[in-house]
């Protein structure tokens, strides 16, 4: 009876090291195949330490003395000034100094002249800090006697006012994709913001009024939610409330295609040069730099200004989507020209101006400070800007989801190699008993 019980136990043992192995090797296998790529592999610059070195010279000096900042093309920053003192201090400073003739409240006091103007749908103007000048452009809308008008007013500031024709038509990122999508048109979620109280997508304003009610796929039976507040035209952002009031799991990362993500931890405002990547559900995510900033553009909806210039390429559907750097959400995809065969101009909507305005902060800012936070991905339960995945709620991850967490890899080896030496224990144990066995039979039967 004794020796039955004895067996049994071996057999017990033998199972549970077995499968030990076999929960170990899943473990250890799906976390490498799904785990997503490090800081060294996410789309990273450099360009925020020397963006805000600019940006204090910047306010200390003021707008007389100085005209605007940006990255130089060794990652130190550059700032445009008028005079040689001030031109000093910046090298003090460890920037480089570039004397221009035209000062921050001229290039501004020109915009604010141009705004005045008649309207004229198809144009757009922004303040180019290396040129020293405010280049105006116009789109192929644009008819010749309109813009004969508005060179006239260009001439009549002065000769910093360069004029350009571009080709395409400056339009809203709207339609032709598959994220979210209401009555109103399609777009692609932004970033996941709070109130504190419940969770939002900060997306463009021109997606959809106060009212719109949001789907995540071409069937509409899964609601995302629902715009409760915006701007537009004006500036170019909105909330969409989500429908269980949660953002729901992997709110803290931006996808970027292939099943891959960039954990956002901030928000800031871009520096003039920097790079930059974008995600929408049309193109996927694409790369650029910043062109210029403070832009006015003349949609035919109406007129939008404060924008970030970029030379990242975007289409039909990509409006809303989240535009980032160095893991620091910068602003949230608002129109322009072009596509992404042959190039074009992309505006922004500032991210901190809009969640200002509106009182929210990206969602786990709480982690890292005020202005740390998060946007969503195409995990479940959240809305992935660039992807159309709506909001399930907040609930808990699947059992094979758990197994694939990368952080199994650990716990997993551990697991296998403790099932091996269970293995070759019970192994040796049951040889030991063995021959304890037959050295007693043996024994017994010389005796």
């Amino acid at each position: 009876m004794r020796h039955a019980r004895r067996r049994i136990v071996r057999r017990v043992a033998r199972l549970a090291a077995v499968g030990g192995l076999l929960i170990g090797g899943t473990m250890v296998t799906r976390a490498v195949a799904s785990e997503p790529p490090d800081d060294s592999a996410a789309p990273r610059t450099l360009a925020q330490r020397a963006s805000g070195v600019g940006a204090d010279l910047v306010s200390r000096l003021g707008t007389d003395r100085t005209a605007g900042h940006w990255v130089g093309s060794d990652g130190r920053p550059v700032v445009a000034v008028t005079d040689e003192r001030a031109a000093e201090a910046v090298r003090r400073a460890g920037a480089t100094a570039k004397k221009v003739r035209h000062s921050m409240s001229e290039l501004r006091s020109a915009t604010s002249t141009l705004r005045a103007a008649p309207r004229v749908p198809g144009t757009a103007w922004a303040l180019d800090y290396r040129s020293n000048e405010v280049v105006v452009r116009g789109d192929r809308t644009v008819s010749g006697s309109d813009w004969s008008r508005l060179t006239g007013v260009a001439e009549g500031i002065g000769g910093f006012v360069r004029m350009e024709r571009t080709e395409g038509a400056f339009t809203t990122r709207l339609n032709g994709a598959e994220p979210i999508l209401s009555t109103a048109g399609r777009c692609s979620a932004g970033f996941n913001v709070t109130d504190g109280t419940s969770d939002f997508i900060l997306t463009a304003g021109h997606c959809g009024p106060t009212g719109s009610v949001w789907f995540g796929d071409g069937r509409g039976d899964r609601q995302v939610g629902t715009t409760v507040a915006g701007s537009f035209p004006g500036d170019d952002f909105s909330l969409v409330e989500y429908a269980n009031g949660k953002a729901g799991d992997g709110a803290d990362v931006v996808a970027v295609g292939d099943g891959k993500g960039v954990r956002i931890t901030g928000a800031s405002e871009p520096a003039l040069g920097q790079r930059v990547f974008r995600s929408g559900s049309t193109s996927g995510l694409r790369e650029g730099r910043v062109t210029a900033l403070d832009a006015t553009v003349n949609y035919p909806e109406g007129t939008v200004t404060g924008l970030i210039e970029t030379d990242v390429c975007a289409e039909p559907g990509d409006s809303g989507g989240p535009m980032f750097s160095e893991g620091v959400a910068l602003g949230v995809t608002s129109g322009g020209s072009g596509d992404c065969a042959e190039g074009g101009t992309t505006f922004f909507q500032p991210l901190p101006e809009a969640m200002a305005s509106l009182g929210v902060r990206l969602i786990g800012s709480g982690r890292q400070g005020a202005a740390a936070g998060t946007s969503a991905t195409s995990s479940p339960g959240a809305a992935a800007p660039g992807a159309s995945a709506p909001a399930t709620g907040a609930g808990g991850s699947s059992p094979l989801a758990r197994l694939a967490d990368r952080r199994n890899i650990g716990p997993g080896l551990l697991i296998v190699a403790g099932s091996l030496v269970a293995l070759v224990a019970t192994r040796w144990i049951r040889t030991e008993q063995d021959r304890k066995a037959y050295r007693r039979h043996y024994s017994a039967t010389w005796g």
